[in-house]
């Protein structure tokens, strides 16, 4: 199978499982930093620990280990954290996310998978421009998690 397939079909499955659930992508795009960060330290012992649980060792499964510890932390903030009220924020947060996500996991799934066809342009761009991906991600994180208001509450203690 194409890199390019296997690349589109996580972006899809990243943009879906962001848009419906509203989040906002200032904290999600910090916490694939933190996912990158995560696997770059517990990488090898999560290999490791998966082979001694009878999980086949090789590169894809390397591959395919470092790319869920990269998603998890998301993964688990996508269930909580701060929405998004228009459609068209969270198209635009969903899209950032996938975009960001994907410059995370070129990584560690281009060791594995070999780009061929049409794809190889798309993947050799991406490759190429992976860190200005994500530090232009990354700074519109921080931005949006400035611009995030916390919702409005009730207050109890006003009399009527």
């Amino acid at each position: 199978m194409d890199v390019i397939f296997i690349f589109i079909t996580i972006a899809i499955v990243l943009f879906v499982l962001s848009y419906m659930h509203k989040r906002r992508f200032g904290l999600l795009g910090l916490a694939l930093a933190a996912g990158s960060l995560l696997s770059g330290i517990w990488g090898y012992d999560i290999g490791l620990i998966a082979s001694g649980l009878g999980v086949p060792s090789g590169p894809l499964t390397s591959a395919v280990i470092l790319s869920l510890i990269i998603l998890l932390p998301a993964g688990i903030l996508l269930f909580h954290g701060y929405t998004y009220n228009s459609v068209i924020g969270r198209a635009i947060g969903a899209g950032l996310f996938t975009v960001l996500a994907l410059a995370f996991l070129v990584e560690p799934l281009g060791h594995v998978l070999m780009p061929q066809g049409f794809g190889v342009d798309i993947y050799n761009w991406l490759t190429d421009n992976r860190t200005i991906i994500i530090g232009a991600g990354l700074t519109i994180a921080v931005i949006d998690l400035f611009l995030t208001k916390p919702p409005k509450l009730t207050d109890k203690r006003r009399k009527h």
